[in-house]
């Protein structure tokens, strides 16, 4: 589990937008999304600039901040993620995997891999919805409202999504 490194936390810094549970679901999202770990604090500090910019622009504070730094997390996320060759990081991937312990724990790794590898497969908006849906645990009520689509969009997306998983799941005889 993420955590915030101590000494570092709201409480230290009261004009801090993003409290401790937040920020961990900011990390959560962001590192789903496909952010390597040692970006993880930048993108942290993203979406609490953003937060910040927006106040300082005089907008309405959102109706849930947690809510909202996951999507604006999601939306980083994506953008790293077109930034980044998909090959080094699977390569990243299938480095750790090699180095990890064989035995029963073999099978879930193989599962985590395919279904990252799935993920990384999806179109933008696909991978969006899951993350933002299973990942972040947001209700596709407050999906559809932060990302500005129908609710029956953010179903049908997610629909497509878990469909193209599963068949991918399938391919790779992982389950």
């Amino acid at each position: 589990m993420l955590r915030r490194r101590p000494g570092r936390g709201a409480e230290d810094r009261p004009d801090d937008p993003l409290d401790a549970a937040v920020e961990d679901r900011v990390r959560a999202v962001l590192s789903l999304g496909g952010v390597a770990h040692a970006d993880l604090p930048d993108g942290v500090q993203q979406v609490r600039l953003r937060l910040l910019e927006r106040a300082a622009k005089g907008q309405e504070a959102p109706r849930s901040v947690s809510a909202w730094a996951a999507v604006v997390a999601s939306n980083l996320a994506m953008d790293w993620h077109r930034a980044r060759r998909r090959q080094e990081r699977l390569g990243e991937r299938l480095a750790a995997l090699r180095q990890e312990d064989a035995g029963d724990a073999a099978d879930t790794r193989v599962l985590s891999l395919t279904v990252a590898e799935g993920l990384d497969a999806l179109p933008d908006p696909l991978r969006q919805v899951v993350v933002l849906r299973f990942y972040a645990d947001l209700p596709v009520r407050e999906i559809a409202a932060e990302l500005g689509v129908p609710e029956g969009t953010v179903k049908s997306r997610l629909h497509t999504a878990v469909r193209l998983l599963r068949v991918r799941l399938h391919e790779q005889e992982v389950v």
